[in-house]
């Protein structure tokens, strides 16, 4: 026999029952994995990650505008906290479990969590992952973009436009009501089609009032229905799509890097969203 799944939904004592508190209630009395009514964000929360989410637009769109050949990803670190710092925010990664700096740079065959480095000099034909989180009056956005320098192999840019393609699918496989198995189940698929692999070890995950919440977000078929896609829940979706095998390992010199086991060339994009009654909307364009 099944295990009924832990009852998450709780409404405080004196609070009115809603229309959403009834529609999660009817899943959860069937045994369907809901979310932590706190994790359910006001209004007023979702102005404020937003309002987060355009100071880290902001941060990619300057680096989008400097990156170039010849840079060390160090400058790119550098841009990165002093925007965020001019615009009354702070940089999230900087600090963060020991992490040394602002940004992730992740170059080639880095999956994610590299570490930008006065010796890391960005070549023609690189393709870089530039992963900015912001923290603006205590709320949380999260995003990265890829760049390509220059002009690369025909290979590798494919594999940065599936990747997008990817984040692209998961996003429409998101839906209010649905189940957060529905996004991996889509991405993979189509990884799978343009013969690419999916990052397994790594995923998306709740952001807002904290850096990282609940869910976890897999971006491969894990076969499971997961949580359910509620209005109100903040998450980011990040795809990390492989030329070669999903496998991964961390440098043991840095313990954060985080590169390919064949140390073949991994492509990322990723947004932060609020699902809506209409599907997701994107917070940091």
């Amino acid at each position: 026999m099944a295990k009924k799944n832990k009852k998450n939904w709780y409404i405080p004592a004196g609070q009115p029952i809603t229309e959403l508190d009834k529609k999660v209630l009817a899943f959860q009395d069937r045994g369907v994995l809901v979310p932590p009514r706190t994790l359910i964000k006001t209004p007023e929360q979702i102005e404020g990650i937003r309002r987060s989410g355009v100071v880290n637009t902001g941060v990619l769109d300057l680096v989008a505008s400097e990156i170039r050949a010849g840079m060390s990803t160090a400058e790119i670190d550098r841009l990165v906290y002093e925007y965020t710092m001019d615009h009354g925010a702070i940089p999230a990664p900087l600090n963060y479990e020991g992490f040394p700096k602002s940004v992730c740079t992740s170059v080639n065959e880095v999956v994610c969590h590299g570490i930008p480095s006065e010796d890391e000099i960005l070549e023609e034909g690189d393709i870089i992952n530039v992963d900015v989180s912001t923290i603006l009056d205590g709320y949380y956005s999260d995003a990265s973009r890829m760049f390509v320098i220059g002009e690369t192999t025909p290979e590798k840019q494919r594999l940065v436009d599936v990747a997008r393609e990817c984040l692209e699918i998961g996003m429409k496989a998101a839906q209010p009501w649905g189940f957060v198995g529905d996004i991996g189940k889509a991405i993979g698929k189509h990884a799978h089609k343009n013969g690419f692999s999916v990052v397994r070890d790594m995923c998306g995950h709740g952001v807002g009032l904290e850096f990282h919440e609940e869910p976890e977000v897999d971006h491969y078929d894990t076969r499971r229905r997961g949580m359910l896609l509620v209005p109100g829940m903040t998450f980011t979706i990040e795809p990390m799509i492989n030329m070669g095998t999903w496998e991964v390992f961390v440098d043991e010199e840095d313990d954060w890097t985080v590169v390919t086991e064949d140390e073949l060339p991994s492509a990322q994009w990723e947004h932060t969203f609020v699902m809506t009654e209409h599907g997701l909307e994107i917070l940091t364009h």
